[in-house]
């Protein structure tokens, strides 16, 4: 596992007011997750909170970008937006954007159908 970048280790300690924060290395970037919930992600020296239909408009009423990737010829477009760059040193502020990605993610957990328990 690749050690944690002075960046990562910084958010984790931003994101304390939240509870437990978890990082793990995904895709030569991070995965956040609070209470088991994936709500954040560090990419190309980038904080990101997951969006979805709920808050999405809320972030780009701030006109902040989305998380965008090239492989080979194929662009993505992820539904993870940078909190304001203020929010980066600003405890308070970067915990409230954390929070929307939070709430995203309990939006999409509990979208998702139970799965089956194998007998």
């Amino acid at each position: 596992m690749p050690q944690k970048s002075e960046f990562v280790e910084y958010l984790v300690e931003m994101l304390q007011p939240l509870g437990t924060i978890r990082v793990k290395s995904m895709f030569g970037g991070w995965g956040f997750y609070a209470d088991e919930r994936f709500f954040a992600i560090v990419a190309d020296d980038g904080f990101y909170v997951k969006v979805d239909d709920v808050s999405r408009g809320e972030f780009e009423a701030f006109d902040l970008k989305p998380f965008r990737y090239e492989v080979r010829d194929t662009k993505a477009t992820l539904d993870y937006y940078e909190p304001p760059a203020a929010a980066m040193d600003d405890r308070e502020m970067l915990c409230e954007w954390a929070r929307k990605g939070i709430a995203a993610a309990e939006r999409a957990q509990a979208k998702k159908k139970p799965r089956k328990k194998k007998k």
